[in-house]
């Protein structure tokens, strides 16, 4: 679960390379970073065919995915979560109530302001729900209870780039990349996100 995309996915002027799709940034890191994980041999490109191989991966996996941003405006037109105005948020809870099977939310970013999780918090104030600390580790993990069932939460790294240096400063990539100094911050997202999506058999 992430927050919005890019300006131009509104607009409809893409990029090449850009994929028309959830987290279809040619400069996002989220399907390279599944690719590698899954071995799926993804292309990137503003075709069909490139959005009908990441449905049938989120298919085959049972693996949603959506903003909770609905809608939001932007003073500046750039794709800053900071920058979103007026904003309106999905009802992830009245959705998690009809699928009763989900019990991880993945945030693709923390609690910083107007991030997924910064979001998720305040949606889950107007059903009086809130968050319980299960790890402070990175990635921070947490719980909530929803009509008698446990729902994990994961804020796993932002795959944007804006994020590197975030996690360059983080001591566990820096433990890694003194002993392996080809090893970047992409390497270090594959190791955290596989950790949490499950490959099935």
């Amino acid at each position: 679960m992430g927050t919005l995309p890019p300006p131009r996915f509104t607009t409809g002027i893409l990029k090449e390379g850009d994929v028309d799709f959830c987290y279809g940034s040619k400069d996002g890191q989220l399907w390279p970073i599944l690719n590698e994980i899954f071995g799926l041999d993804l292309i990137y490109e503003t075709t069909e065919e490139a959005i009908a191989q990441r449905k049938q991966f989120l298919k085959s996996e049972n693996i949603g995915i959506c903003d909770i941003v609905e809608s939001a405006e932007r003073s500046k037109i750039d794709a800053s979560d900071v920058g979103m105005q007026n904003v309106i948020l999905r009802d992830v809870i009245g959705s998690l109530k009809g699928y009763k099977n989900v019990d991880t939310l993945l945030f693709t970013g923390g609690n910083s302001k107007n991030g997924p999780e910064y979001f998720f918090r305040k949606h889950l104030k107007d059903y009086n729900l809130k968050l319980r600390v299960v790890s402070s580790d990175v990635p921070r993990i947490h719980s909530f209870e929803l009509e008698g069932r446990i729902i994990k939460t994961v804020s796993l790294t932002a795959p944007s780039g804006a994020a590197n240096r975030a996690v360059g400063s983080l001591h566990a990539y820096k433990v890694i990349k003194d002993k392996n100094p080809k090893f970047n911050t992409i390497d270090f997202r594959v190791l955290q996100y596989k950790e949490f999506f499950k490959i099935s058999d």
